[in-house]
């Protein structure tokens, strides 16, 4: 797995100053109502999301080989009941610099990989927050599917077959969608500045699209 270590002097810190550390949050939600049970001995069915510079990136399920990586508004992901927020660490990456971060990860991350057990949102922050801090988020936020077989027992059987089947559906843009885009006079500055996300139809949820980039932190 590579690590995207971060350094003070690198240029691209511009944007906050090159001397501010901007917080990084874990955005805790339940899947379930039979959380506020668990949640007192250290179990429950979460869904998390990595907050930094006023955005929220969580990992989802849908059916197609893109990316299932997608950006909320902070601790408003729709379908989820939002529960509490933990304190991760600070990063001095700017916020291009951690946008461009998310959408080279996202192709290790999408929907029809999706595995409540093996494969789930919490792997993904946890994977987040190990290359940006080297720590880990706290356990009991994915202790469940860390049981292993056993967590299918516990689990509703609506949230066994998939667990983010109400997120909105995953819009895919047909070459013929993208060029319609491409060549309408009205495609202005502000639509190219999103060009890296898949919109939804109802705008709550947007995926992040596959951009492989290479990062100042991975030049040999």
């Amino acid at each position: 797995m590579r690590s995207f270590w971060l350094n003070s002097g690198s240029s691209s810190d511009q944007s906050n100053g090159g001397n501010d550390r901007a917080e990084l949050y874990l955005n805790v939600y339940d899947l379930t109502p039979v959380n506020n049970y668990l949640y007192w001995f250290g179990l429950g069915i979460f869904h998390s999301g990595i907050e930094l510079h006023g955005l929220e990136y969580g990992f989802g399920a849908h059916e197609y080989p893109t990316s299932g990586i997608f950006e909320v508004e902070p601790r408003s992901c729709p379908g989820f009941i939002y529960r509490r927020s933990v304190l991760l660490g600070t990063t001095e990456m700017s916020r291009s610099d951690f946008r461009l971060f998310m959408e080279h990860l996202s192709g290790n991350y999408h929907g029809d990989t999706y595995h409540l057990i093996a494969k789930n949102c919490n792997h993904f922050t946890d994977d987040v927050c190990m290359r940006l801090t080297g720590k880990r988020i706290p356990g009991w936020v994915n202790r469940l599917a860390r049981l292993g077989s056993f967590c299918n027992c516990l689990l509703p059987e609506s949230i066994q077959v998939t667990a983010v089947r109400h997120l909105p559906d995953h819009h895919v843009c047909s070459d013929i969608e993208s060029e319609s885009v491409a060549s309408s006079p009205s495609a202005g500055s502000e639509e190219e500045a999103d060009h890296h996300l898949l919109t939804m139809p109802n705008g709550d949820v947007a995926f992040l699209r596959e951009k492989p980039v290479r990062l100042a932190q991975e030049v040999l």
